[in-house]
C-alpha cells in the first residue's frame, strides 16, 4: 500500500509541474530514478523513452504506466497513471468552471505567456537527457588512454547520424512518415543489440 501511495504522489507531482507535454516529464523521471533507485535506473530510462515513443498515446502517460507496472504490477500501473493525469483533470475542471472569467483576463494571459519559457526549458532538458543517456556511456570513463573508444555509444551515434542523413539530406527519404523511421530504428536496435 505504501508503494502505491508513493507512486501516486511521485507521479502527481510530475503531472502537476511537467508543463509542456510528455517530454517535459523526463527531468522529473530522472530525479525520481535518483531518489528511488529500486524503481528504475537512468539506463532503463532510455528504454522507457523508446517504448513510450513507439507505443500509441502520450509519452508521459506511457512512461507512468511503464514505471508503475515495473514497480507495482497492474495496480502500480493504474495508480501511477492516475497520479500523472489527476492534476490535469483538476485544472481542466477548474478552467471549465471559470471559463468566462478566464477568457479576457490579462493576468491569466500573462501567466500562460510566462509558462512558455518554462515549457521550452523542460523540453530542452529532456532532449539533453535523452542524448546523454543514448549516445554516451558515463560508466566507462576512466584513466585509460583509450577512454574515447568506450565513452561513446558508437552504435547509437551511427544510428543517429544515419537518421539525420536520411531525414534531412536525402531527398527520397526526407518526406517519409516518421513511423517508418521509428520502426527502422526499433529493428536496428533489436538487430544490433542496443
Amino acid at each position: 500500500m505504501k508503494l502505491l501511495l508513493t507512486l501516486f504522489f511521485e507521479f502527481f507531482k510530475t503531472g502537476l509541474f511537467a508543463v509542456g507535454g510528455g517530454m517535459a516529464t523526463l527531468p522529473f523521471l530522472y530525479d525520481m530514478s535518483a531518489r528511488h533507485p529500486d524503481w528504475f535506473s537512468t539506463a532503463q530510462l532510455a528504454d522507457m523513452v523508446a517504448v513510450s515513443e513507439s507505443t500509441p498515446g502520450p509519452i508521459g502517460v506511457n512512461m507512468a504506466t511503464y514505471v508503475g507496472f515495473e514497480t507495482g504490477g497492474i495496480a502500480g500501473a493504474v495508480i501511477a497513471t492516475l497520479g500523472l493525469v489527476t492534476p490535469s483533470i483538476i485544472v481542466i475542471l477548474i478552467v471549465a468552471r471559470m471559463l468566462k472569467a478566464f477568457r479576457g483576463n490579462k493576468t491569466v494571459d500573462a501567466v500562460f505567456y510566462g509558462l512558455r519559457p518554462c515549457s521550452v526549458g523542460l523540453i530542452a532538458a529532456a532532449g539533453i537527457l535523452v542524448v546523454k543517456i543514448a549516445l554516451f556511456r558515463w560508466d566507462y570513463v576512466g584513466p585509460n588512454e583509450d577512454w574515447w573508444r568506450f565513452f561513446f555509444n558508437w552504435k547509437a551515434l551511427i544510428l543517429a547520424a544515419a537518421l539525420l542523413v536520411l531525414t534531412r539530406f536525402i531527398k527520397a527519404t526526407k518526406k517519409l512518415h516518421p513511423v517508418i523511421f521509428i520502426l527502422a530504428s526499433a529493428a536496428a536496435g533489436v538487430l544490433f543489440s542496443f
